[in-house]
């Protein structure tokens, strides 16, 4: 063999070992990642639901004040010394001014109308002032709607019962879902003589009660020493299904 024809045969020699190195080192590697990449070829699909009860730990209350007069900046005037006697008394509460909202400020001309004619005539004005508050310490809550009306808030509507972090109670709902779909899934593939394996999609659907009002006090109210209601947050379920599909070994 002539030294051109050895040094070929070198050359294959170590092309065909660079071949084999990579394959082991960087194509192996990648073909086995690909591979778990790809769904399985049999599954089992469950559905689970979890749950978890929680009692509300935020009340939310909105109020009015609501003045009429025929002068709009007295009526303003009057309007704010009684909401700044609500604000005082909130304070005094333990509520924070962060968690005091004015959520509508609205002067309305009231029309006095003459029995010839179409034109209406202004008689006076309607100032209507709302606050939102949320109550952290669930047992002022009486305490707060009773406190109101002498102070001449004349409206107030339902005392809304939520929670401040939903996503916590909906994670423990979560995981009691998750757990009883991989049970029930391994059980079923147990009985099939099969291993489960991974999971290969999660769906989720989830229910977290909305705020309910519990307790409501009609318009036009007396402005003598309001009796405090009684008031129970009670508990609310909070559920999570899950649909999973898993891969069968």
């Amino acid at each position: 063999m002539n030294e051109a024809k050895l040094w070929f045969w070198i050359l294959i020699d170590a092309l065909v070992a660079a071949v084999i190195i990579f394959g082991v080192t960087v194509a192996m590697p990648v073909l086995v990642l690909y591979g778990r990449s790809l769904a399985p070829s049999r599954t089992v699909t469950v559905t689970a639901q979890g749950k978890t009860t929680a009692t509300p730990d935020l009340a939310e209350l909105t109020f009015s004040v609501v003045t009429q007069g025929t002068a709009p900046q007295s009526l303003s005037n009057s309007n704010n010394a009684q909401m700044g006697s609500v604000m005082q008394f909130l304070e005094g509460q333990g509520i924070a001014s962060s968690d005091v909202q004015t959520v509508s400020y609205d002067l309305q001309p009231n029309y006095q109308y003459p029995k010839t004619g179409t034109q209406g005539l202004i008689s006076g004005y309607t100032l209507t002032q709302s606050v939102q508050v949320k109550i952290h310490d669930l047992t002022k809550v009486a305490a707060v709607i009773g406190g109101l009306a002498p102070l001449g808030v004349n409206q107030i509507g339902g005392v809304n019962f939520t929670f401040n972090d939903q996503t916590r109670f909906l994670a423990v709902a979560r995981a009691d879902a998750l757990q009883k779909a991989w049970q029930m899934a391994e059980q079923m593939a147990a009985a099939e003589g099969e291993l489960l394996g991974s999971a290969v999609s999660v769906t989720e659907n989830s229910y977290i009660p909305v705020p309910r009002p519990m307790y409501a006090m009609a318009s036009g109210m007396s402005t003598a020493v309001a009796v405090a209601p009684t008031i129970q947050p009670g508990s609310e379920d909070i559920t999570d299904t899950v649909t999973v599909t898993y891969g069968i070994r």
